[in-house]
């Protein structure tokens, strides 16, 4: 990646898009909604220096974190609406504060799925040495390999509820909270 500080010299827009992995279909929206704004040469060719390729590099990384196009445009004019650099900071820090709580939501569900799939491929090792022989709806009440374990519910849920099983034959399965929910 190529930082802004060893641009020392105005590009056309191919080699921008070149540069920061855009296309140039990227970059001429980014212009529409007012993100990017190039000066033109006599030829009313776009040029871009240092400051807008930071600027697609800041779009890129704000994208990343889940900031759509929209959100970084009203995030533009929050801070060219402020009356001072402490009040555009401040609408930065509110944006930012929301999306790190999002963020940290969105890692703690990951976490809880990491989880659940530890713990169910942990229960399915034990079935490479199951020696019964049954259908797949057997394997979630399975009692030879797993008569003390309960099957997790990334596991259980391959049952067909279709079987016909008598209620005191279903296997008691774990609810899966999603960690995000109240």
């Amino acid at each position: 990646m190529t930082t802004s500080a060893h641009i020392s010299h105005r590009m056309k827009v191919g080699e921008l898009a070149r540069m920061t992995g855009k296309t140039i279909r990227a970059l001429r929206l980014y212009e529409e909604m007012g993100l990017l704004q190039p000066q033109r040469s006599e030829g009313n060719y776009r040029l871009y220096g240092a400051d807008e390729v930071a600027r697609v590099y800041w779009i890129a990384k704000l994208q990343a974190l889940g900031f759509s196009l929209p959100q970084i445009q009203g995030l533009l004019e929050t801070v060219e609406s402020s009356s001072s650099g402490p009040d555009a900071m401040q609408g930065l820090r509110e944006n930012f504060r929301g999306r790190l709580a999002d963020t940290r939501a969105q890692v703690e569900k990951l976490l809880q799925l990491e989880r659940d799939l530890s713990e169910s491929l942990a229960y399915l090792e034990g079935c490479r040495a199951c020696s019964h022989d049954h259908l797949v709806d057997g394997c979630v009440s399975c009692d030879g390999v797993h008569s003390d374990t309960e099957a997790p519910s990334l596991v259980a849920g391959i049952h067909s509820p279709t079987t016909g099983r008598s209620p005191s034959d279903v296997v008691q399965i774990r609810s899966f909270q999603d960690p995000t929910t109240p």
